[in-house]
């Protein structure tokens, strides 16, 4: 597997007007220069993203994806807000922000560019695609880079209007609930169970920090020559919201089988074998990390986000047979959401663990 991201010539669904955007880049951001070569990333993200390389470096560049889309998703802008934010006025590990341009007509939708960054990007949490005596490392990167996050000051970053700052587990559990009964295929005994048990057993604290949403390895890029994390991609999903939630997302590998396909799981590895660190050693670093004593409630946190990444899972099960009922991965992708909530029912009926 490549941990260099891949480039395909411009997809056809995804081309748009080249020598109109370098008519406005030229405009946006002098000394431009008057070479533009397009590819575009390869890879699931929703957003599609472009490599250009120019004149001047090169730089990638992110925009909604064409056609009909909900009102909230694919938020280009956030996704532009956060990046400059933290590319301005923190050492935190982003590409820089260059321009946003809200103009649809300009290539058919909105869309941001960024430095583009040399480095490397492994999926699965295992790591196996790294020497060995990089794992470790590579993971201690990652959990100081998450604390690095949380420990933020969003208003001094200019981010206090990212997202509400109270309420962040129950505003999710009420969205990714109605998701998950607008995109309902069979019936999930374990999901009306996580429904019910959620809203009553919230975390006792609340916080507030900028919490990506979907930090894990596959968006993370490592150093070409070392196992340190130089950018964290993707903040699609980012606002403002309690940092152990992401803590909990992180470490939803420790709890997902490693032998079923799509779950990049950990459970049933031998951890020290690969020499990556346990659960308990990551809580422990992040812990150490942003001064705390120690988690109350990772049972509810843990359970919240198997309940959310079900309901997203779900989605995509639903949007698969609507579209094409012979699709041959819409059934595993069926089956995964129905473990992803038994997973979370089973860890919140066992309670509090740790």
């Amino acid at each position: 597997m490549s941990i260099t991201p891949e480039l395909v010539t411009v997809l056809p669904a995804h081309k748009f007007d080249e020598a109109r955007l370098l008519s406005w880049l030229q405009q946006a951001m002098p000394g431009f220069g008057n070479r533009l070569e397009v590819k575009q990333f390869q890879g699931g993200q929703s957003n599609p993203t472009y490599l250009l390389d120019t004149d001047s470096g090169r730089y990638v560049l992110r925009k909604k994806p064409p056609g009909k889309t909900l009102p909230s998703a694919h938020m280009v802008e956030r996704e532009y807000k956060v990046i400059r934010a933290l590319s301005d006025n923190t050492n935190f590990p982003v590409p820089k922000a260059r321009v946003l341009c809200e103009d649809s007509e300009i290539i058919g939708t909105p869309f941001y560019v960024m430095d583009f960054l040399e480095g490397r990007i492994v999926s699965h949490s295992a790591l196996r695609e790294l020497d060995r005596q990089e794992r470790l490392p590579a993971h201690h990167s990652a959990i100081d880079t998450l604390a690095e996050l949380h420990s933020v000051d969003v208003n001094a970053v200019g981010l206090g209007d990212y997202g509400r700052p109270e309420g962040y587990v129950a505003r999710q559990v009420s969205r990714w609930s109605k998701q998950y009964l607008a995109a309902k295929t069979d019936n999930m005994p374990a999901m009306d169970k996580l429904m019910a048990w959620l809203p009553e057993n919230l975390p006792s604290t609340d916080e507030c920090a900028i919490a990506h949403g979907d930090y894990r390895f596959g968006n993370l890029m490592l150093a070409p020559d070392k196992p340190e994390v130089i950018a964290v991609l993707d903040w699609e999903l980012s606002t403002l919201g309690h940092p152990l939630a992401d803590l909990a997302y992180y470490c939803l590998p420790y709890h997902l089988p490693f032998d079923m396909p799509g779950m990049r799981g950990l459970l049933g590895e031998d951890l020290g074998a690969l020499g990556i660190p346990s659960e308990q050693e990551a809580i422990a670093r992040y812990c150490a990390k942003t001064g705390r004593q120690g988690i109350t409630d990772w049972h509810v946190y843990l359970a919240f986000s198997l309940f959310r990444l079900a309901s997203i899972v779900q989605g995509v099960y639903k949007r698969a047979l609507d579209g094409n009922a012979a699709n041959a991965n819409a059934l595993e992708v069926g089956k995964r959401a129905s473990m992803l909530a038994q997973t979370g029912w089973a860890i919140a009926s066992a309670g509090e663990r740790l």
